[in-house]
C-alpha cells in the first residue's frame, strides 16, 4: 500500500488551487461581454459618439481584464514555481 508524503500532499492541493484559481477567468468574460453589448447598444443610439464610447468602453474592459490575468499568474506559480515544495 503506498503512502501519500507530505510532498505529495501539497503538489495535489496546488493542482486544486490552481484549478479554482483559473475560475477568475469566468467573470472578466461575462463582463466584457456585457460591456461590448452596452458599447454597440450605445454607438447604436449615438453614433456621432463612437469615439468616446469605445474608448471608454475599451479602458473598462482592459481593467476588467486584469482579475483574469492575476487569476492566471497565481495558477502559474502554485503549478510550476511553488515555494512550499522546495
Amino acid at each position: 500500500m503506498n503512502q501519500v508524503t507530505g510532498l505529495d500532499f501539497i503538489k495535489a492541493m496546488s493542482a486544486v488551487g490552481a484549478g479554482i484559481a483559473m475560475i477568475a477567468g469566468v467573470g472578466p468574460g461575462i463582463g466584457q461581454g456585457y460591456a461590448a453589448g452596452q458599447g454597440a447598444a450605445a454607438v447604436g443610439r449615438n453614433p456621432g459618439a463612437k469615439g468616446n464610447i469605445m474608448s471608454t468602453m475599451l479602458l473598462g474592459q482592459a481593467v476588467a481584464e486584469t482579475t483574469g490575468l492575476y487569476g492566471f499568474a497565481v495558477a502559474i506559480i502554485l503549478l510550476f514555481a511553488n515555494p512550499l515544495t522546495k
